[in-house]
Parts: C-alpha cells; sequence; structure tokens
C-alpha cells in the first residue's frame, strides 16, 4: 500500500508542478462549479427535446445522481480520511496551490465524481459518439483542474471518476426502469 501511496504522490507532484501564472485563473474557473452552468442548461435543453413530456423524471433522476455523487464521495473522504495534498504533512510544502485548500479529506474527489457521473448519464441517454467524448473530455478537464489546483491526487481523482461512473450507470437504469413504467 505505501507503494501505491508513494506513486500517487510521485504522480501529483509532477502533475501539479505543470504551472504557470496563465492557467491559474483559468483552472480555478474550470474547476468552480457555476463554470459548468452553460452545459448543464445546454443538456437539459436536450433532454427536454428527448424526453418530452417525461422530462420530469429524467430531471428528477438527475438531481439524485447529482445528489448521490456528492454525499456519497463526501461520506468515503469522512470514512477514509485521506489529507488532500495540500494539507499532507510530507508533500503539502511541494504544493503548487492555487486557491486555498478546502476541506480536510481528499479521498474520493466530488468533482470527479459529479462530472463523470453526469457524463455517463448523458452518454447512456443520448448514445452518440460525440457526446460521449465531448462530456468525457470536460470530466477529465474539471478533474485535472483539481489536481492542478493542488487539493487532490490521481488516485482520488481516480476513485472519484469511479465512483460517478458507478452511480451515472445506475442511475441512467433507474430512469430507464421509471419510464418503463409510466403509462404513455
Amino acid at each position: 500500500m505505501d507503494a501505491i501511496v508513494q506513486a500517487d504522490q510521485s504522480f501529483f507532484l509532477y502533475l501539479n508542478g505543470i504551472h504557470s501564472p496563465f492557467w491559474d485563473p483559468i483552472m480555478v474557473f474550470i474547476s468552480g462549479k457555476l463554470s459548468w452552468l452553460p452545459l448543464y442548461l445546454l443538456l437539459i435543453g436536450f433532454l427536454i427535446k428527448e424526453r418530452k413530456k417525461k422530462v420530469y423524471i429524467s430531471l428528477v433522476v438527475i438531481i439524485l445522481l447529482v445528489v448521490a455523487t456528492d454525499q456519497i464521495s463526501v461520506f468515503i473522504k469522512d470514512s477514509v480520511q485521506r489529507p488532500r495534498p495540500c494539507r499532507d504533512e510530507v508533500i503539502g510544502a511541494f504544493a503548487h496551490i492555487v486557491n486555498g485548500c478546502g476541506g480536510k479529506f481528499g479521498f474520493v474527489s466530488s468533482h470527479a465524481a459529479n462530472t463523470f457521473g453526469v457524463a455517463m448519464f448523458f452518454s447512456l441517454l443520448f448514445r452518440k459518439n460525440w457526446v460521449s467524448m465531448a462530456l468525457i473530455i470536460w470530466a477529465t478537464i474539471v478533474s485535472y483542474s483539481r489536481i492542478y489546483l493542488g487539493v487532490h491526487y490521481p488516485g482520488d481523482i481516480l476513485g472519484g471518476a469511479f465512483l460517478g461512473l458507478a452511480i451515472g450507470y445506475g442511475m441512467f437504469n433507474l430512469e430507464a426502469f421509471i419510464i418503463s413504467k409510466v403509462k404513455q
């Protein structure tokens, strides 16, 4: 286990070390939750077009998806209690911290869980390669911004991504089940 932790720390220091004053405010913007609003509105617009009268079911499931990814990731953080890199006594002094440190614990990343959960849900819903690729790229960039900003290890991101993908898949199946049971 120590070898995995050391590899994660080394990879963090490498990725976090690739920074410049130019990218700092861009990564803060990318990491900000309100920055995602135009994309969410676009996805909801497509959802309305796709689901028409049953859009309310999809919207409730999406809300459940975001709440589940967020709350389960927080539960895992509180259970595992792995300090964020910016709070780590060993490497914290070497981390490039851009915009504060956030909470005490980092495993798993809520940003990664949320974005990959949304990406999985909408990829399965629309079943278009270009949509899936765009959403995965978006989730990856948002997740990388968390490493860049110094608040998550790569392992935190991977854990959050897997959690989000699993919850997104489950919520898509829940939505499909509910829609199949609702009268036409």
